[in-house]
């Protein structure tokens, strides 16, 4: 019998894994937030940054875009791996880079260096997009979505908390411990993931070449991969426009400082709270039915942003944090609900379908961000918080159109 193309073949799982045991789920959902976090610590430190660098505003705004450069084309590059080699094997190995790109980042002593550093770090923190697929291999099908949302709840506790604790290190012991912090308890997250991280070897062994051809032919075989990876992308495009242009706007409004819309950020509590629900209600009634809810509270959400305009300070002030803790629970609820989707649809290409959803995500971000602030000097509040809703209806069309996942 002649062998399917990697690009084609069907996936022909091992026997049904059982559950994995806490402490590991734990581990992951550790190893993932670290990693996660890894691409944040820069951004509440530009200015210690830029003083010791001896760089200009402009220079030191170069740290963050270098760093998500970097993690898309990782995402796109490296994450594909974990299809190619046994997981366990790829996950140790961003450990070890990754340290060694914390390490980097915290002994350089120029601006150029710690730029390439930075694109060098972004690129290794794919560590937390390998580890997800891991969950979803490690677990059965009836909790895939409840342990998928544990692990995404790490993650986005990791993006929450790498701000605050980047902020405080940087105050009292400077910059430089930020990284050297986080290399050491990457590190020792990276030996526990030695000693306890079970191997997860590839069901079909191919070469890199043939991988990264595959990922057309996914994308053009699956059209539930399409579906999700668009309404996510429309998703993250209003998320983005929202988070782009909210310091701006509380600063011409209410005459806020960067303080103020980084207390902003704590509405991401609501996403680490959104997974693990959103994971369980995916297991009992499906995953699609949590991306049209999640994707109706966006909608609401940034709807009743619209008229934040028009109110009085303090009214207006609840309404902005009310409706960012919704919509940001909406959006993240969307997330796991998609990659209960994706992983669902050929375990031998988890690794490569996280990357396509994740690398539609990015897309999705990266025009909020330039799409917010042009819409933002043209039309105010208003339109960006218009064009969040007609994205965010847009992804929920998305998924109310064509079949039911």
């Amino acid at each position: 019998m002649t062998a399917l193309p990697l690009s084609a073949a069907t996936a022909r799982p091992a026997a049904e894994p059982t559950a994995p045991p806490t402490a590991l789920v734990l581990l992951l959902a550790a190893s993932a937030g670290q990693g996660a976090a890894s691409l944040y610590y820069a951004q509440p430190i530009l200015a210690p940054l830029a003083a010791d660098l001896h760089a200009t505003t402009a220079q030191i705004g170069a740290v963050p875009t270098l760093t998500q450069l970097g993690y898309a084309a990782g995402i796109l590059l490296l994450t594909p791996l974990g299809d190619r080699f046994d997981r366990r094997r790829v996950i140790l190995v961003k450990f070890a880079l990754l340290v060694l790109a914390l390490l980097l980042c915290a002994a350089v002593p120029t601006l150029p260096a710690f730029l390439a550093a930075s694109a060098v770090l972004g690129l290794t923190a794919t560590l937390a997009q390998d580890v997800v697929p891991m969950a979803a291999t490690l677990s059965p099908t009836a909790h895939r979505g409840r342990i998928v949302g544990q692990v995404m709840t790490g993650l986005l506790l990791g993006i929450l908390l790498s701000r605050v604790a980047s902020g405080v290190v940087a105050d009292r012991f400077g910059w430089r411990w930020v990284y050297a912090g986080a290399a050491a308890s990457l590190a020792v997250a990276g030996l526990a993931s030695w000693r306890w991280l079970p191997s997860a070897p590839p069901a079909e062994p191919t070469t890199y070449g043939a991988l990264m051809r595959s990922l057309v032919a996914l994308w053009q075989r699956l059209p539930a991969l399409r579906r999700s990876a668009v309404a996510q992308g429309l998703l993250a495009l209003a998320f983005s426009a929202f988070w782009s242009t909210l310091a701006v706007m509380l600063h011409d409004r209410f005459g806020m400082g960067s303080a103020a819309a980084g207390a902003f950020g704590l509405a991401g509590a609501a996403g680490a709270l959104a997974a693990p629900l959103a994971g369980r209600v995916a297991d009992r009634w499906g995953p699609g039915r949590v991306t049209r809810w999640g994707a109706a509270l966006a909608v609401v959400a940034f709807a009743a942003m619209t008229v934040v305009p028009w109110l009085d300070k303090m009214p207006a002030l609840v309404l902005l944090v009310v409706t960012a803790v919704v919509f940001d629970f909406g959006v993240q609820a969307v997330l796991v609900a998609h990659q209960s989707i994706v992983f669902g649809l050929d375990p031998a290409a988890r690794s490569r379908l996280n990357a396509l959803l994740f690398t539609g995500m990015f897309i999705g971000m990266s025009a909020g961000a330039a799409l917010g602030s042009w819409v933002l000097a043209i039309g105010g509040w208003v339109a960006v918080a218009g064009m969040a809703t007609l994205a965010s209806a847009g992804a929920l069309a998305v998924r109310m159109v064509g079949p039911r996942d």
